[in-house]
């Protein structure tokens, strides 16, 4: 951890909340990447960060740091909250799919991935994706996943092992396609 990341996390826990203002400064653009990973739509990749900034305040006593810092801890509970973001977002359109609609009416404007590999990872099970966003798109060494989601190194190695393979599996069959 920095050193102004060190000295900032001291004053949150303190109850200091410009202190919480100058770490979300530093790494609200980091997080926006990784939920917009997470759920490809803009807006809802903000208001994930917005929720997770929320959570660490809320929970700061409570948090678990690795090597001193909040930032993975941050990043799971940014993960969390797009995929609950995201959730609630399929549950509206559905009702909105319900609603009659005039012949004019242009229908959902859903942007997606043109490669594919987004939906593909959205499609893991949930335990190997965070493990796959942690340690291939976020780049933490695997003790540091393991760490953070609170498992046994050998488990993120072998999470990671099958999410490859069913990546692997996906790019296999795009390529035969």
């Amino acid at each position: 951890m920095n050193p102004s990341d060190a000295a900032d996390w001291d004053l949150v826990l303190a109850g200091d909340s410009a202190a919480l203002g100058r770490f979300f400064d530093r790494h609200h653009q980091r997080l926006f990447r990784h939920a917009y990973g997470v759920i490809g739509d803009r807006e809802d990749a903000q208001d994930a960060v917005a929720v997770a900034f929320f959570e660490l305040w809320r929970k700061r006593a409570s948090v678990r740091l690795v090597d001193g810092s909040p930032l993975p801890w941050l990043l799971t509970a940014t993960s969390y909250a797009a995929r609950n973001v995201e959730r609630s977002a399929r549950r509206y359109r559905r009702v909105l799919a319900r609603v009659p609609r005039d012949d004019e009416a242009t229908g959902d404007i859903v942007a997606h991935d043109e490669s594919g590999v987004f939906a593909a990872l959205k499609r893991l099970p949930s335990a190997e994706r965070d493990v796959v966003v942690l340690s291939v798109l976020e780049g933490f060494p695997e003790k540091e996943t393991a760490q953070t989601l609170g498992i046994p190194e050998g488990t993120v190695k072998s999470r990671l092992a099958r999410a490859k393979r069913r990546l692997r599996g996906e790019i296999e069959s795009w390529e035969l396609a």
